[in-house]
């Protein structure tokens, strides 16, 4: 991209355009259809901004608070009137 990203907006923009004319659209419908999409996102934006404009939200790593996680071990006891198997 040149230092100048205004002349590379404008050539893809022209081009964007052209797709469109070329299949048969007037170029003038081309150009109000895209405005009325900018304004679509504009609008979007200023209801829901990108969270990523948010430095204050950190996605949290889940907890290792479960007890495999400690190191600790269950121990299966047999309760009275068992099966009789024995674990």
């Amino acid at each position: 991209m040149t230092t100048n990203w205004r002349d590379d907006l404008r050539l893809k923009l022209e081009d964007f355009v052209d797709t469109f004319v070329v299949n048969g659209a007037k170029q003038v419908d081309v150009y109000n259809a895209i405005q009325k999409e900018l304004d679509f996102l504009r609008a979007a934006h200023d209801r829901d901004p990108d969270p990523t404009d948010d430095p204050g939200d950190v996605v949290e790593e889940p907890s290792n608070d479960w007890p495999a996680s400690q190191g600790l071990v269950m121990r299966l006891v047999p309760c009275s009137g068992s099966s009789g198997i024995d674990l």
